[in-house]
């Protein structure tokens, strides 16, 4: 491995090709939203229940015998880690997962189930990076970033290609507009480097909106003190990356922010209209449409990033 590159859309295409050789692509759906027709990627399809996976699988493949050897460690609120555990596992690789102790039980147990050592902390009070740190020092592996890193930039990518490709064989044009949600922006990162011709649009739950203000102001502003909680455990990350921030700067990309009603709302349409359950993070970027915060065009895409959501938060989201 290199390290200290950048990522770029060379490394989404071949990220992509070893992923193909282990999972089919998600289900590209079609849905209408204000009287358009936009297109759905049901990451929440993937094996583990979220997009995480296609990151996990890039770094991990890339990893020498050394790195094989030693395992890795990598923090997360629950996909990530998912991701990482079910990538290590069919690698033979061990996994040890730094994880918030407000996780919810079902991403917790999924993780374990995996095979993954789990280590709990204190999102609100402790750092899960030099927590992270200290157990790679102390055992030799290597820390794999639920965002800060090129593989799993270029890894998380690969969902857009795969949706170019779908949309190819329906006789459909590229999308011109990408609607994602954001936390760290590992996934909205590979997406503007896989789809270089499209807007993009991060979406995040109100008072983590780091992102969002971020790309307004133009440089890093982290989430304000005391944020409001919110259903969206996946995209609680209180400080976007210089690397992901970057990428999305330059391409001007925007975002907006969505209230937990609205995605509840959008939690309910998708179960009702597509068959979906999604979890609230997974849930946010069709809200911002929903919502009418963020207009659809014919060759819109969302993401539905994600669907690990027990059943009482999802009952309590949609009021189903």
């Amino acid at each position: 491995m290199r390290e200290g590159r950048r990522p770029d859309r060379a490394g989404v295409l071949r990220a992509l090709e070893k992923l193909g050789k282990i999972v089919p692509p998600t289900p590209l759906m079609a849905g209408e939203v204000a009287g358009r027709t936009v297109w759905l990627k049901a990451e929440s399809l993937q094996p583990m229940g979220a997009f995480k996976l296609r990151g996990a699988w890039h770094r991990l493949t890339d990893l020498d015998e050394a790195g094989r050897a030693a395992g890795v460690v990598a923090f997360s609120s629950g996909n990530h880690a998912q991701g990482v555990a079910w990538a290590a596992r069919a690698l033979g690789i061990a996994a040890t997962i730094v994880m918030p102790a407000d996780s919810p039980a079902k991403k917790l147990d999924n993780t374990c189930a995996l095979g993954a050592e789990v280590i709990l902390y204190d999102r609100m009070t402790e750092s899960r990076e030099a927590i992270a740190a200290r157990i790679a020092a102390e055992r030799g592996a290597v820390v794999v970033p639920s965002f800060d890193d090129p593989w799993i930039v270029e890894g998380q990518g690969t969902a857009g290609l795969e949706a170019v490709a779908q949309l190819a064989v329906l006789d459909r044009p590229a999308p011109d507009r990408i609607v994602t949600c954001c936390g760290g922006g590992g996934l909205a990162g590979g997406l503007a480097l896989a789809c270089p011709e499209a807007e993009i649009v991060v979406v995040e739950p109100e008072g983590w909106d780091d992102m969002t203000r971020s790309l307004a102001a133009g440089e890093i502003l982290p989430v304000a003190p005391n944020p409001p909680p919110t259903a969206c455990d996946a995209l609680q990350t209180l400080r976007v990356a210089e690397l992901t921030f970057g990428i999305l700067r330059d391409r001007n990309a925007r975002g907006v922010a969505v209230s937990e009603a609205e995605t509840g709302a959008a939690m309910r349409w998708a179960f009702e209209q597509l068959r979906l359950v999604l979890e609230p993070g997974g849930a946010v970027a069709l809200a911002a449409l929903l919502a009418g915060k963020v207009e659809p065009t014919d060759r819109t895409l969302v993401i539905l990033s994600g669907g690990n959501v027990d059943a009482t938060t999802f009952t309590r989201m949609t009021g189903l």
